[in-house]
């Protein structure tokens, strides 16, 4: 039996495939339109029944999106409680499907007694090999049939694979406390610090499977272990990448109190422990082997997490975790982190910018560790501080560890240093970046301090001087139209770009626009192994978007030739017209902010739910004038908050180190 659940005016627009505004219109214009049965005044719920019986009523010929009707009907046939199970459940299935599609093509064949009587000793026949077998119930309800074979239909259309991230994704969105994701960019810089070629990586801590996901993408072939603490998550990690490979092993369990992998040894440990808890399990592992650097103390977790990876990291191999920058000076660690110093063992210790980590109060530290090797501990140790860098804390890194892997000896005042062992070494052994890092006094001079702040006046005034002149109100109303519109008239092509699978050959000759790229506004950096999963050829006067940002942002390309990156949308407007310009600025502006799908301090950018009004083409060349513009005004704007923070702390440097004096 069904349940009826609640939908938002979000859900609405999705299920009937227009916008928000849409929606809005509906209920002005609509008498008969579902009332509110839930919700707040400004985000009100309705009847998920009402609503499908009235979108049916008033589809008007419009194709309804099936995964989005497919992805409610899951809600109405489990609880909350149970939905993940059924979406893992579902996605083992999947994963029978990919592997066994004619098999599937001759069992769905028969009558749905027939399929509920069959399917779970064959999914679990084929899951034992990747999941494990009991990632399927043993028994499947004759009523949940109908439901798997919607499930495969989707499959068919569109792919096990981007069938079941639709449905994680989903679940995810309804529940985002339920597993907490780590943000994208540190994924990639944990990656980027761990370097290429590795053969093995384990996450410990694997969550939703961010991290060993991204590794996959890296090194295709290379061998994924990882354990989650919540059972749900760790099945949901499992199927989403045993639709993506054959060599990943994740179980469910503590990884601290019950190691699902005792004994095994991977290249590469990159983890986000969990913080500050104090039942980690003191008591029961007091003598555990792998405290090799001294007994964590029960206020010190994270130092068991630290010891944890480095007793599962092969000689060569490298560790990258996340912790609290409390870790680095609390005087109960003293000991482990003068171990760790002295046998080698902690290489790098990098601070975040505040921020860098949503929902954190603090900027958090990345600890780099390596197991020792027989030549005795090296002599330096590399501190970083990226927390004045917040715009490009990634590169600053990622840059300071390869010049210090390379054996240079770095001194860049208030960023890196290669600090001597013996001055860690002290009392405290607080390992604190600022408090080691040299400051620019000794490049301080008044001329240097005279030029900036010439540099800084000439480039205020020209910002100034930038900003798009505007008039009053147009004399008609914008009329916005869907996009999909757009592009059913010709004006327009658009293309979404997925991340490659596992054993595609990636294209060569070409270089590859990133999702950086587009958004600092350069030419495109990446390399083959950073293509997509389609071979899209960039051209000049294409607009291109990040699929997943802070903010949305639309670049028009000045050039091409570049194979389009993961997770970028492409849209080709016919430039007889649509005008490139006119078009990125719309796609961005707040008009269609809103009907893209929020994610804490991200948005999931989906341009197919964008409205861009038709105008005039020589109004078209108008906006669009002024939206490029705009675009050079915000990127001076950005250059000379840069160059105005740059002239601040030198003055600032200045007055207290005595190279010039405030004026009379």
């Amino acid at each position: 039996m069904r349940r009826d659940v609640h939908v938002t005016a979000a859900d609405i627009a999705r299920l009937a495939g227009v916008g928000r505004a849409a929606v809005s219109n509906w209920r002005r214009r609509h008498d008969d339109f579902p009332e509110p049965v839930g919700g707040t005044s400004t985000s009100p719920a309705f009847s998920l029944a009402e609503v499908r019986e009235w979108l049916r009523g008033h589809a008007e010929g419009r194709d309804l999106p099936p995964d989005e009707w497919l992805w409610q009907d899951l809600r109405t046939t489990v609880d909350d409680d149970d939905l993940a199970d059924l979406i893992a459940d579902l996605g083992a299935f999947l994963v029978y499907v990919q592997h066994e599609a004619d098999d599937w093509d001759h069992l769905a064949a028969g009558t749905d007694e027939e399929v509920a009587r069959e399917l779970p000793a064959r999914v679990r026949a084929t899951c034992a090999r990747t999941v494990g077998a009991e990632a399927f119930p043993e028994t499947v309800p004759v009523t949940r049939v109908p439901l798997v074979r919607s499930i495969a239909r989707l499959a068919a259309e569109r792919g096990a694979r981007d069938t079941f991230e639709f449905l994680r994704e989903r679940y995810f969105e309804v529940h985002t406390r339920r597993v907490y994701s780590t943000p994208a960019e540190i994924v990639t810089l944990t990656l980027d610090l761990v370097g290429d070629g590795f053969g093995s990586v384990l996450d410990p801590a694997c969550g939703s499977g961010r991290i060993l996901g991204r590794a996959l993408e890296r090194s295709p072939g290379a061998r994924l272990l990882g354990q989650d603490v919540d059972p749900v998550a760790a099945r949901l990690t499992a199927v989403r990448l045993a639709l993506r490979c054959d060599n990943a092993r994740i179980r469910a369990g503590d990884s601290l109190r019950a190691d699902a992998f005792p004994g095994e040894l991977v290249d590469a440990v990159v983890c986000n422990p969990p913080f500050n808890d104090r039942n980690w399990g003191y008591e029961e592992l007091t003598a555990d082997p792998r405290w090799e650097y001294g007994l964590p103390p029960r206020v010190e977790p994270e130092l068991a997490w630290v010891q944890h990876a480095l007793a599962h990291l092969a000689p060569g191999g490298v560790a990258v975790l996340l912790m609290p920058p409390a870790v680095a000076s609390r005087r109960s660690g003293r000991r482990i982190r003068s171990q760790l110093l002295r046998r080698g063992a902690l290489r790098a210790v990098i601070a975040l910018p505040q921020g860098a980590v949503p929902n954190v109060a603090v900027g958090l530290t990345l600890w780099v560790l390596c197991q020792p090797g027989e030549g005795g501990a090296p002599s330096h140790v590399l501190m970083v501080d990226t927390s004045g860098r917040p715009d490009d804390y990634a590169r600053v890194a990622v840059e300071a560890w390869r010049e210090f892997g390379a054996g240079r000896e770095l001194d860049d005042p208030g960023v890196s240093r290669s600090v001597p062992l013996v001055d860690l070494l002290d009392e405290d052994v607080d390992l604190t970046p600022a408090r080691y890092l040299s400051t620019a006094a000794d490049d301080l001079s008044p001329e240097r301090i005279a030029h900036a702040r010439s540099r800084f006046a000439d480039l205020f005034a020209t910002v100034t001087g930038m900003i798009p002149g505007v008039g009053g109100p147009p004399p008609d109303e914008l009329a916005l139209v869907p996009l999909p519109e757009l592009v059913r008239r010709g004006m327009l092509v658009v293309e979404q770009q997925t991340p490659a699978r596992p054993g595609d050959e990636p294209p060569r000759g070409m270089p590859v626009l990133t999702v950086e790229d587009v958004i600092e506004g350069r030419p495109a950096t990446g390399a083959a192994e950073h293509a997509g999963a389609k071979p899209i050829v960039t051209r000049p006067g294409d607009v291109v978007m990040p699929q997943i940002a802070a903010a949305p942002v639309a670049r028009v390309l000045a050039k091409g030739d570049a194979l389009l990156g993961p997770n970028l949308s492409l849209l080709r407007p016919d430039p007889a017209v649509l005008d490139p310009d006119f078009l990125a600025g719309f796609l961005c502006a707040s008009v269609n902010v809103r009907h893209y799908s929020a994610m804490s301090s991200r948005y999931r950018v989906d341009v197919r739910r964008a409205e861009v009004p038709l105008l005039p083409m020589e109004e078209q060349r108008r906006y669009g004038e002024a939206f490029r513009r705009l675009a050079e005004f915000r990127a001076a704007l950005c250059e000379a908050m840069a160059l105005g923070e740059e002239l601040a702390v030198l003055v600032a440097d200045g007055l207290t180190h005595g190279v010039v004096r405030p004026c009379e």
